[in-house]
């Protein structure tokens, strides 16, 4: 009888003869096609492949959501920055790379079902955000090549939600003070 890992293991090698299988051929049959193109898509499988080995791997597999989510995120930009040819843009793409780190440890808390996890995934996608406007913003104002309105309002917005968060507005602020301190002696 095999394990759980040996399975994974094939079916995880499995896929990848496939899909580079796949490719080979149709590069064969489309001599002509512009392939150029499509190559982010070999990036984002490869993502989506630690997302099979994650449920293939039951719940103690399910770190396999973090690499999966920066190789596929890393890939979904490599296709944007394709599609635009933009590719100045990865100056401050790479702030995107933590906010993947979030996704995925907010999908192991999901799939795992620890709230901790998720608690943790969604406060570093935060931070990824709020680095991607600021980085963003700043290279884009600089160089302003793909958009003038865009990062400035999305600055505007993050400053908002900063000011209304931490003011106590937005209801989520905590009273600082505790009510088991012991008062100061004299």
């Amino acid at each position: 009888m095999q394990t759980n890992r040996s399975n994974t293991g094939a079916l995880v090698g499995g896929t990848l003869l496939i899909a580079f299988g796949l490719l080979s051929l149709a590069s064969e049959i489309f001599r002509g096609f512009n392939w150029g193109f499509f190559w982010p898509f070999i990036v984002i499988g490869v993502g989506a492949l630690f997302f099979v080995a994650m449920f293939a791997g039951g719940k103690q597999a399910a770190g396999f959501a973090i690499p999966g989510t920066i190789v596929s995120g890393v890939g979904l930009v490599l296709l944007f920055q394709n599609i635009t040819q933009h590719w100045e843009s990865m100056s401050y793409f790479w702030t995107l790379i933590i906010l993947f780190v979030g996704v995925g440890i907010y999908i192991m808390g999901m799939y795992g079902n620890d709230p901790g996890q998720k608690k943790s995934g969604a406060g570093v996608m935060k931070v990824g955000l709020i680095l991607f406007i600021i980085f963003g913003t700043f290279f884009e104002t600089i160089f302003s090549s793909f958009g003038n309105l865009i990062f400035p309002i999305l600055l505007i917005l993050l400053g908002g939600y900063l000011v209304l968060s931490r003011s106590g507005l937005l209801g989520k602020h905590k009273d600082t003070t505790s009510s088991n301190s012991v008062p100061p002696t004299s």
